[in-house]
């Protein structure tokens, strides 16, 4: 197995062991993340991004393969499978995911997923109507980085 390949395999191993810590150490310091919800993470914000979902996502299971790596890229998908904290709905989001490797470490990570599908689950019949418009992506894009902010302040706190 490429290394790189090797250090997809322990991100998403310690995703399912919601061991953020060994998430972000897979990630270099100036770590750049962007998927539906958080387009734009950098450093310490995508590395609190997973801190965040390991620690709220009760019922988060995750499975993960189509890993694939080379010196400089790789891939993989993954399910991500919980409950929305804001509505209580179910979600099941298939998730592809983009790397590009530096130093043994991960400097970008790119997710993509259908928002409108994952709009449909998460948030019922707003999602079925609006997951399609701008203003929707907008709208959850801001609820997600007033949480993350919150997180964050919450943790500085402790």
């Amino acid at each position: 197995m490429h290394p790189n390949a090797a250090l997809i395999h322990n991100f998403y191993d310690a995703f399912a062991a919601r061991d953020a810590e060994a998430m972000a150490a897979c990630y270099a310091t100036d770590i750049r993340f962007s998927d539906p919800v958080f387009p734009h993470l950098r450093g310490r914000d995508a590395a609190d991004l997973w801190r965040m979902l390991c620690e709220a996502g009760r019922d988060l299971s995750i499975e993960f393969d189509g890993i694939e790596a080379d010196d400089e890229r790789g891939r993989a998908r993954w399910i991500a499978r919980y409950t929305f904290g804001a509505t209580g709905r179910p979600v099941v989001n298939e998730i592809h995911a983009s790397f590009r490797f530096e130093g043994g470490l991960i400097v970008e990570h790119d997710d993509a997923f259908d928002f409108r599908q994952w709009a449909r689950q998460a948030l019922g019949t707003p999602g079925r109507l609006l997951g399609w418009s701008g203003w929707m992506q907008r709208r959850v894009q801001a609820r997600a980085a007033r949480r993350l902010r919150a997180f964050q302040l919450q943790k500085r706190r402790r």
